[in-house]
């Protein structure tokens, strides 16, 4: 198959349509293939992961806080997604979810918490929002319907 991209080799061809894009049911990349530069990598530091380990421990100890952050990273990685106690009205109607996000901000400006963390609570916020507008228009769909009836 010859194409006229240069860059675009026989090998690097097969199994693509002729837009260079991979064909229908093409699987791409077999489980477990890394890249050539991570296996080079991988190559070098054979047998070497002890000796690189002890070296920054060596250095963190020295203190070298680079290196006392990325120990300690290994050892007790950062949490991610820990729960987080703000205080935040009940939400039961559209107009309690603006409350609450009133009450977000708040705890954000007072640095009670993170703006990555009060993202993530407005976002549960947002979806609880819109379940209540849809349970509101489908009583509200409901109700018309049975007056013309």
């Amino acid at each position: 198959m010859a194409t006229d991209d240069p860059g675009m080799t026989e090998d690097r061809n097969i199994g693509r349509n002729s837009d260079g894009q991979f064909d229908v049911g093409n699987p791409g990349k077999p489980k477990g293939a890394r890249h050539k530069v991570t296996r080079a990598v991988e190559e070098l530091l054979e047998g070497e992961h002890e000796a690189l380990t002890r070296k920054a421990i060596e250095k963190a100890m020295e203190g070298d806080m680079t290196a006392l952050r990325l120990c300690l990273d290994r050892i007790c990685p950062p949490r991610k997604g820990a729960p987080i106690a703000v205080k935040l009205p009940p939400v039961r109607s559209a107009q309690e979810a603006v409350e609450a996000s009133v009450a977000l901000l708040e705890a954000v400006s007072s640095g009670e918490v993170t703006p990555d963390e009060a993202a993530a609570v407005m976002g549960l916020l947002v979806g609880h929002k819109a379940v209540i507008e849809t349970g509101d228009l489908e009583q509200r769909i409901a109700a018309l319907e049975g007056k013309q009836k």
